[in-house]
């Protein structure tokens, strides 16, 4: 049985989506699974290529099983991080809190082992966790709130990375996510004895650089040979904390550099389909695809040379906005279909708690999605959000507060005012007209900044100080800074 055919007793996931799980039901909870990869931006599905249409940049770029996923999920067009960077991005995920609350603003620390986190709520509730992969907390050996774990610490490198597991060093060989693929199938092969639901995060070091070459598996290097990505119109805009900054002389000489690393990263994109292809269809070898939800997302997103930048950090939409898919079976779930309401990282882990039945993070500032998965919206649900960026030492990124609307966006950068930028998403989505001399149009955001930022209860934390040594410019194409 495959994961499309999602034949599932009406009955109990009514009674599932209605969130009763009374001991005298016996009802079986669900599985969750959620695959998470590093620097991910949103565009970068085949599905969704098509979708764009001439406006998609990658028109060759092939996903198949994350296509065929797509289609029995809700696909989440308008789904950001609340901060563009891994370590921040993986603890908004787990806390359900921005970064200026749970204390990881950068990726230089690790977190604290007692940290309310939502694994360690499911755990309470009876699920079996497992975490494989990549964890990116500074290089934290500990995953706490986890049973099974086959992790590796920091970034880890792609080939013949040692991995932990369940807390011992082990040499591997192989291509890092090819590894912990396998035993990520490896733990959903050893649930089919257990009457406990599991829980599985599986986290991809793809697309995180170094890519393409060695970086990838030798039945990846040469896919995309010769292909091109399209040009957007905001390719020679530069970044406003970076305006004089001039392209390269040598267009022809730039463009072949900058094709070249679509078509690298994008290798990485397609390796990644074949791991989630291997998890579906271990679910479904073990008969359990009729009872699991999955979850498919990234850290954040990336810039592939729109604003001359390359990395994440600001407050640019190709930062902030990342992929999310959710499968959740049963006949009162949506399936293959778009959703436009605005999503947010802080939100999977209520997500997450709410469709295992399992008690919600007490200070958790996201909401659970599920009247988005099962009513396809919800009266009340936001129409703007919070962002927020930490300068970093020896990083040329300035520190970004901003508010993004449906509509507009306000991106502010602290003491430097004369960067304030205004943009009209709906007739600028590239984000190059700055209408900071509109006064009512700035009023207004200011005032929405305003509400949000104390919706949040937002305090700026204590920077770390730059320690004098050459500033690291993460917009080289060359370069990932985390």
């Amino acid at each position: 049985m495959n994961l499309v055919q999602r034949v599932v007793s009406t009955s109990i996931f009514l009674t599932f989506l209605g969130g009763s799980f009374g001991a005298a039901e016996e009802l079986k909870r669900p599985n969750i699974v959620f695959m998470y990869a590093d620097d991910w931006r949103w565009d970068c599905i085949g599905a969704y290529q098509r979708d764009q249409g001439e406006k998609g940049r990658f028109p060759w770029l092939e996903t198949p099983r994350i296509d065929k996923l797509a289609e029995t999920s809700v696909r989440f067009d308008q789904s950001f991080v609340v901060n563009s960077l891994c370590s921040p991005g993986r603890t908004c995920v787990l806390t359900g809190q921005y970064s200026h609350l749970n204390g990881i603003i950068g990726n230089s620390k690790p977190l604290p082992v007692d940290t309310l986190i939502f694994p360690k709520l499911l755990r309470q509730a009876g699920y079996t966790t497992a975490y494989c992969g990549k964890w990116h907390l500074d290089n934290q050996r500990e995953r706490p709130g986890f049973d099974f774990v086959a992790s590796f610490v920091g970034q880890g490198k792609y080939n013949d990375c040692p991995i932990l597991l369940n807390g011992k060093e082990m040499p591997t060989h192989g291509w890092i996510d090819d590894i912990t693929t396998g035993y990520a199938v490896q733990f959903l092969d050893g649930q089919k004895s257990n009457d406990k639901p599991f829980f599985l995060w599986l986290g991809f070091k793809s697309p995180h650089g170094p890519r393409g070459g060695e970086s990838l598996p030798e039945r990846a290097r040469g896919l995309y040979a010769g292909k091109e990505s399209r040009g957007v119109p905001n390719l020679d805009t530069p970044a406003i904390f970076e305006r004089d900054k001039t392209p390269p002389a040598n267009p022809e000489k730039r463009l072949a550099k900058q094709f070249e690393g679509h078509r690298a990263y994008m290798r990485h994109i397609t390796m990644i389909d074949e791991c989630v292809g291997r998890v579906l269809d271990a679910l479904d070898k073990n008969g359990e695809a009729e009872n699991t939800v999955v979850i498919v997302s990234g850290d954040n997103g990336y810039y592939l040379g729109e604003h001359m930048l390359s990395d994440k950090r600001s407050a640019y939409d190709e930062s902030m906005r990342v992929p999310l898919l959710i499968h959740m079976p049963g006949n009162d779930a949506k399936h293959g279909v778009n959703n436009d309401a605005m999503v947010l990282n802080i939100d999977y882990g209520p997500t997450i708690l709410d469709l295992a039945g399992a008690k919600p993070l007490p200070e958790g500032q996201g909401r659970s999605l599920r009247p988005l998965l099962t009513n396809g919206e919800s009266k009340d649900w936001r129409t703007a959000f919070f962002y927020e960026y930490f300068k970093e030492p020896n990083y040329t990124s300035p520190t970004v507060l901003a508010v993004r609307t449906n509509s507009s966006k306000l991106i502010t950068y602290p003491g430097h005012d004369e960067w304030t930028e205004v943009f009209d998403l709906k007739n600028d989505p590239y984000e190059l007209k700055n209408l900071i001399d509109e006064k009512s149009v700035l009023e207004k955001m200011r005032a929405e900044f305003d509400a949000q930022s104390a919706a949040v209860k937002f305090r700026m934390p204590k920077l770390p100080k730059e320690d004098g040594a050459d500033k690291k410019n993460v917009h080289s194409p060359a370069v990932d800074g985390g």
